[in-house]
């Protein structure tokens, strides 16, 4: 797969041939309305022929595993697909092995730089070889990563959504319970997407929050956070869900929690932990993007990096949100930010515990920016649309490596626009690749960018627990 950004005159057919591609492999891939009416500066994803195939209308898995010379299980497997008739238009699957033509200066103990044995264990017994032969071998070079998202859509939508997506997930998280002040929980009619997780194996977290009246309560936080009886009927409460919804652990997203109460909440991690442990279940925790052990504010002093990355499983820290909707347009999720949190991040917390969090939405902000406006948020498909509307080219920040843009509407109000795009995505798995982190996470499902999939199986495989 490749990432071609949109030049002045380019076409969906001059970009096909360049890449020596399909055009409705382009199209279908990147979901492209109109195929006609490109933006300067959009980003494509462009599949690669023979190694990388778009599910069509009336496809099913026998013929691309037919056309790529493999089994149907050897491509369910490498594309995590439990289902070989659950398949859909617009999604790409990967030929598990690379194929090499032998040139006519190779040996058997020379090709691609591999041995003399992994040539024979994967294609028979080739010797003697001869130019213009073919061999193939099984694509082993991929990190393994988690892969969480959340979603809140629990209605058929969100159910299909995960259906579609499961595929590229290790968890999945519902959002969300809430705890209440006698350590009962919230309801949430989550059946249907865990359903759909289950039917993609990917494993479910319950989400548990602070949420009261519309907003994140510190008093809520505290009155678990202070009271031990309050939390063991919470834990108990807590353990009767997870084995009757057949989740897989919880993840605490518990934020504007007191500084006084930092202790309470480690102290309280470990008394959940000693309790789930023993019965299989994960923990985790949600975390605020910090950059120092001692970054003030009501957001970030309760939440012990070090604590937390001794304590339970995994730890999900929320680098995003630099621009936020009640804030100045800027990027969501300036890589240079996300940087300086993980810089910290990964000196106090193990880098096998650390899911770094990423946006699938952008923001479409008024300017001259008002203290006290919110910003729209958008999909990173409807951010493109909108540049295409209003005829104007995408630029990219290289500092932030986001693109944006501005228009004028119908009404004369200028508009900024910060978004996600397969550039700006690939630079974050290029991150997780180089701190050496366990993984990402995804908020949230619900937003069209069909690209950032791509890019995903592109360059990692996906663990299934």
């Amino acid at each position: 797969m490749q990432i071609h950004v949109v030049q002045s005159g380019d076409t969906i057919w001059r970009i096909a041939q360049n890449y020596g591609s399909d055009m409705n492999q382009i199209v279908l891939l990147n979901e492209l309305d109109n195929p006609d009416m490109l933006v300067v500066g959009q980003s494509l994803v462009v599949p690669e022929p023979g190694r990388e195939y778009v599910i069509q209308a009336g496809d099913n898995l026998w013929k691309i595993a037919r056309m790529f010379g493999v089994t149907v299980q050897e491509l369910a497997v490498a594309n995590n697909i439990t289902n070989p008739a659950e398949i859909y238009v617009g999604q790409m699957v990967s030929n598990p092995y690379f194929l090499h033509t032998v040139q006519a200066d190779e040996y058997i103990w020379g090709i691609d730089g591999l041995s003399a044995g992994q040539v024979s264990y994967n294609n028979g017994d080739p010797e003697p070889i001869i130019p213009g032969q073919t061999f193939r071998f099984p694509i082993t070079n991929q990190p393994v990563i988690d892969v969480n998202a959340y979603t809140t859509q629990m209605d058929k939508q969100g159910k299909a959504e995960v259906m579609r997506e499961g595929k590229y997930l290790t968890y999945l998280s519902p959002s969300m319970y809430s705890v209440r002040e006698d350590g009962t929980l919230t309801e949430l009619r989550d059946q249907s997407v865990l359903e759909a997780a289950r039917a993609n194996d990917a494993a479910p977290l319950i989400v548990v929050t602070n949420f009261k009246q519309s907003e994140l309560n510190s008093d809520l936080a505290a009155t678990l956070l202070r009271n031990s009886e309050t939390q063991e009927t919470f834990i108990t409460n807590l353990l009767e869900k997870l084995r009757s919804e057949g989740y897989a652990g919880v993840n605490f997203d518990f934020e504007y929690v007191y500084p006084e109460d930092r202790e309470n909440y480690n102290a309280f991690l470990r008394r959940v932990v000693s309790r789930l442990h023993p019965e299989g279940f994960l923990v985790s925790t949600s975390l605020a993007p910090k950059e120092s052990a001692v970054q003030q504010g009501l957001l970030y002093e309760a939440h012990d990096y070090a604590a937390h990355g001794d304590i339970v499983d995994f730890v999900m820290l929320m680098t995003y949100e630099w621009g936020w909707a009640g804030g100045r347009p800027w990027a969501i999720a300036p890589i240079n930010e996300v940087r300086d949190v993980l810089d910290y991040a990964v000196t106090v917390i193990p880098r096998e515990k650390i899911l770094m969090g990423m946006p699938l939405y952008g923001r479409d902000w008024n300017i001259p920016w008002v203290e006290s406006t919110t910003a729209r948020t958008i999909s990173p498909k409807e951010a493109v649309q909108l540049a295409a509307k209003y005829g104007v080219s995408i630029q990219y920040d290289e500092t932030y490596q986001s693109p944006f843009f501005r228009y004028m509407d119908e009404n004369g109000q200028e508009h900024e626009v910060w978004f996600e795009d397969a550039r700006s995505v690939q630079a974050k798995y290029d991150t997780v690749k180089e701190y050496g982190l366990r993984g990402v996470f995804y908020w949230v499902l619900g937003n069209s960018f069909p690209q950032n999939w791509a890019v995903l199986q592109d360059n990692f495989r996906i663990r299934k627990i």
